[in-house]
């Protein structure tokens, strides 16, 4: 995963975050996440065959967070405080989260 950083001065920090790895598809590869995710949903929907989906915004975070979750868990070697200081986000929400997805030992 490539990251793209704006200066310091910003309040927020941009990440462009891009599927490069070599052993993923050729169609994959150098594509931001962005547009990897909206390409998925945008098959998911057009797959339901005029369904309606349920809960879409929880199957879709839960896709998502797991494995920014284990993955920033496995990088920090389970340090939840350095963990959750490069999430952004409290240590406690960390946890919470932790539990939601079974990452906590």
């Amino acid at each position: 995963v490539s990251k793209t950083r704006t200066t310091k001065a910003s309040t927020k920090k941009s990440v462009k975050l891009e599927a490069n790895r070599k052993d993923f598809p050729v169609q994959v590869r150098n594509r931001p996440l962005r547009s990897l995710t909206e390409e998925a949903l945008r098959s998911y929907l057009k797959d339901l065959n005029g369904d309606k989906p349920a809960e879409l915004y929880d199957l879709v975070l839960g896709e998502v967070e797991y494995p920014l979750f284990a993955t920033v868990m496995d990088y920090t070697h389970g340090n939840q405080t350095l963990a959750a200081n490069i999430l952004g986000i409290n240590r406690a929400t960390l946890r919470k989260k932790l539990k939601v997805y079974r990452l906590l030992d």
